[in-house]
């Protein structure tokens, strides 16, 4: 089973940059979408009904803002639109589909950039979705949390840690939390399968970042240790365009 995750700065936007052929092609069993910027009144039949997928989708209460969805040829056992924060919730951010080998969390992290408050916040869910994940373990589920993490976790995943290391997404309590996660039992896929590769899913559309691969690995297929025995590759799709991300992929073996 192939699994991606892309954040893709505007699901109508990507559309017309030949998205729909990319899935048809591409063919994955689950598609996970970050930052969809719909709402339902506003999400068009075509990518609605992709031909062969069940398609689901969190909304935002902002208009043109945040938003996920997930794209799967397997219909769920259950479908649930975030974790009864309302705080977070209202951000259209999780999307929790149980499957009968395991429960996906698609998740469009915070970015912590514009305030304080919103660091406050970022961090503030990075915790509740620990929390969640903990209780779905201690219920025996097995986990993949995948999306836009919107953290760089170490050195090797950042062109330029030092000029970043007051930044969000690369600031030691960002980075703390990412050590606290895989502390408590779960595991960042690639870095797992790719001990030593350096490569990036996310660059900024200024300064020809992408052009000089000045990137970021801010998007992650984590898995709870429970799973990680099926996981058999974990890939980033660098050359794939159409966003300031890049598709992920996780192969699992069930």
């Amino acid at each position: 089973m192939r699994i991606y995750s892309w954040n893709v700065n505007g699901l109508r936007a990507i559309s017309k940059k030949n998205f729909l052929k990319w899935v048809e092609i591409e063919n994955p069993d689950i598609l996970c979408i970050q930052e969809t910027k719909l709402q339902e009144v506003t999400l068009e039949d075509n990518l609605k009904n992709i031909r062969g997928y069940h398609s689901y989708f969190s909304f935002a209460e902002k208009k043109g803002y945040s938003g996920v969805a997930v794209y799967t040829k397997f219909e769920p056992i259950s479908i649930k639109h975030g974790i009864e924060i309302s705080r977070f919730d209202s951000e259209g951010r999780i999307l929790a589909v149980e499957f009968k080998d395991f429960t996906l969390l698609n998740i469009y992290f915070p970015n912590g950039q514009m305030s304080q408050e919103r660091l406050d916040y970022k961090m503030d869910f990075y915790n509740a979705i620990l929390d969640y994940c903990n209780l779905l373990v201690s219920q025996n589920k097995k986990l993949i949390i995948c999306g836009d993490y919107n953290t760089a976790h170490t050195e090797m995943d950042i062109k330029n840690a030092k000029a970043n290391a007051k930044n969000s997404g690369f600031l030691p309590i960002e980075r703390e939390w990412i050590d606290k996660f895989i502390k408590n039992g779960y595991t960042d896929t690639y870095r797992y399968m790719n001990p030593q590769k350096i490569e990036y899913s996310w660059w900024s559309y200024r300064f020809k970042a992408r052009e000089r691969n000045a990137g970021w690995r801010i998007d992650y297929h984590f898995v709870s240790n429970n799973l990680l025995q099926k996981v058999k590759k974990s890939t980033i799709l660098t050359d794939i365009p159409g966003s300031d991300h890049c598709p992920i992929m996780i192969e699992i073996e069930f």
